[in-house]
């Protein structure tokens, strides 16, 4: 009886071991308030009903195309889901780095049963990617060190005269070039085909070199805000969502300037070489985390817009704060008056090259 009873002990320790080991899941996305409107969202009710699955947050998005080329490189991809722009997307996709998913057979349909792919329609610019949000790039400003006329137009990051001191810029090309061009005196529909050509690169250039000596290069998401929080900047770019948490939730002294926002989508990429049992539970996690509600949940914790059309009539109020959600979001005809489109094939076509200049240019 002793015998058998330490036997049924020993199994049932056995039983609870494999139970609380549960198997680790890499998700990549951009740190700070985004990050937490993930696991607020998706992360924390996903492992609730997958208890064998521990989801492990890497903040390395900035870095995911050239990252997943090392890895495939190397024979060890170490990622399960990816989150990434979409020009990222396109990118990693035309390289073999993502696999392809089809919308209709791998994700949720919308409530009223209308297939995935007519839910996210045009934001899916890419057989490889799943869009979650509609987002922009823009810019906050210390109320405290603006004096009596507040920035309420882009080029207003460039007039050192009116608003002395440092301000924040990505380090990337992307957005900074756009709006050098359009401050530089380039009317915003020719944009892009001004910086298609090597002069119009350099031309951009030229006029980031009027505050070069004044800028601080950010790489992460949560920095801009930090330096706002601190007093260490006077004005900076950094995502939408991002000023919102600064000025609403953590009630900072700073404003938002939305004139010509970056209009951008970002979601979600699965990358090749994963074993079959790592990818089937991939696409699981996507199916549930780009599902209707899960969308229009996010949205109570960070004001970006969901991409599925079926999920913005459910966007509410903040989990917290109670306010009403919707004219937080990028896409508010108030806040829209405004606006450039992301140019994701540009980008994708250009990015490299553009990059390649751009660190150059820094360095000098």
């Amino acid at each position: 009886m002793k015998l058998k009873s330490l036997m049924l002990s020993a199994a049932a320790l056995a039983l609870a071991s494999s139970a609380a080991v549960a198997e680790d899941m890499t998700i990549v996305s951009w740190g700070g308030a985004y990050s937490n409107s993930q696991n607020n969202a998706y992360h924390q009710p996903y492992m609730k009903s997958n208890p064998d699955v521990n989801i492990i947050n890497d903040e390395s998005a900035a870095e995911a195309v050239s990252k997943l080329r090392a890895m495939k490189e190397a024979g060890n991809v170490t990622w399960d889901v990816v989150d990434v722009t979409a020009s990222d997307a396109l990118r990693a996709c035309d390289e073999g780095l993502a696999i392809e998913i089809d919308a209709d057979r791998d994700l949720a349909a919308a409530p009223d049963g209308t297939p995935a792919s007519e839910d996210f329609g045009e934001l899916l610019v890419s057989p490889c990617f799943i869009p979650q949000i509609v987002y922009s790039t823009t810019v906050g400003y210390r109320l405290d060190l603006v004096g009596d006329t507040p920035p309420d137009d882009i080029c207003d990051l460039f007039d050192l005269a009116a608003y002395p001191g440092k301000r924040a810029l990505e380090k990337r090309p992307i957005n900074n070039v756009e709006w050098a061009l359009m401050c530089d005196g380039v009317a915003k529909a020719d944009v892009y085909n001004v910086l298609g050509t090597p002069e119009g690169v350099d031309r951009a250039l030229a006029k980031l070199d009027t505050i070069k000596e004044k800028v601080v290069w950010w790489s992460a998401g949560a920095e801009t805000p930090q330096l706002l929080a601190d007093g260490e900047i006077v004005i900076g770019s950094t995502y939408n969502g991002r000023l919102f948490s600064l000025i609403e939730e953590q009630k900072q002294p700073v404003g938002m300037l939305w004139d010509a926002q970056v209009f951008d989508i970002d979601g979600w990429i699965i990358p090749t070489g994963l074993s079959p049992e790592r990818q089937a539970r991939a696409l699981d996690y996507m199916k549930f985390a780009t599902s209707t509600q899960r969308l229009a949940d996010q949205a109570k914790y960070i004001s970006y817009g969901p991409a599925r059309a079926s999920s913005a009539p459910l966007v509410g109020k903040h989990d917290v704060l109670g306010i009403d959600m919707a004219p937080h979001m990028p896409t508010d005809p108030n806040n829209a008056k405004n606006t450039l489109l992301y140019n994701y094939e540009f980008w994708a076509d250009n990015r490299d090259d553009i990059d390649a200049k751009f660190q150059a240019w820094l360095t000098k």
